[in-house]
């Protein structure tokens, strides 16, 4: 089965067993989640975006990427390159430690990318967040929007705890014990990720225009 056809039947799925996602379905049409295979680009990025908003990363990310022809560099060419010369296209002392530390796991393979997309749920989150700079959050975007795993629900991130407290009557932002209370008394599984998407989409906020962050 084709992405495309697991997003019908996760909508589908979402629809039968959640009124309130099946209301925001209707508002907002088919999810848009779409998976791709540059991995360690995405993780590169996710690195450079942290704490920042989406224009402030793009300017800096357009800043890096041009100590490189234009090009994503290479794990080899990101561990070569002098520290000062990251630091003056905008990144931080730790985000360049951080892109440096992820450079090294690809290369000497602690994370295998030709591997990532076959590990269970659980064995990826804990290769990827032995690097630094990467924690649960970043490890659930990158499920989410690189892998396309339907099946995350992104606990940690503040979009998802206010929309579930704004369209689930909560009164105070729920933690993540609760949210997965929720997710499950809605039949949420196996969907979990494209579930978070319409509760981005109930804010008005995109995932990918949100602010990005880790905890």
């Amino acid at each position: 089965m084709d992405f495309s056809a697991r997003l019908k039947l996760a909508q589908l799925h979402l629809s039968k067993s959640d009124p309130l996602l099946s209301r925001l379905i209707k508002e907002f049409g088919p999810c848009k989640i779409k998976p791709h295979k540059d991995y360690y680009g995405e993780l590169v990025s996710s690195i450079v975006g942290q704490q920042l908003s989406t224009k402030a990363a793009a300017a800096i990310w357009l800043r890096v990427l041009k100590l490189f022809g234009g090009k994503m560099p290479e794990p080899q060419q990101l561990m070569m390159i002098d520290d000062e010369l990251l630091r003056h296209a905008g990144l931080s002392r730790a985000k360049v430690s951080y892109v440096k530390d992820l450079a090294a796991h690809v290369i000497d393979g602690r994370l295998s990318l030709d591997h990532i997309s076959a590990m269970p749920n659980e064995q990826l989150i804990e290769q990827l967040t032995a690097i630094k700079g990467i924690g649960k959050w970043s490890a659930h975007m990158f499920m989410i929007f690189g892998l396309g795993r339907l099946d995350v629900l992104p606990v940690g991130d503040l979009g998802i705890r206010k929309a579930i407290m704004n369209n689930y009557g909560l009164a105070t932002l729920p933690d993540p014990a609760t949210c997965i209370s929720i997710a499950s008394e809605n039949g949420w599984h196996p969907y979990e990720s494209v579930a978070s998407w319409y509760l981005w989409k109930s804010l008005d906020s995109s995932p990918a225009k949100k602010t990005r962050h880790d905890s």
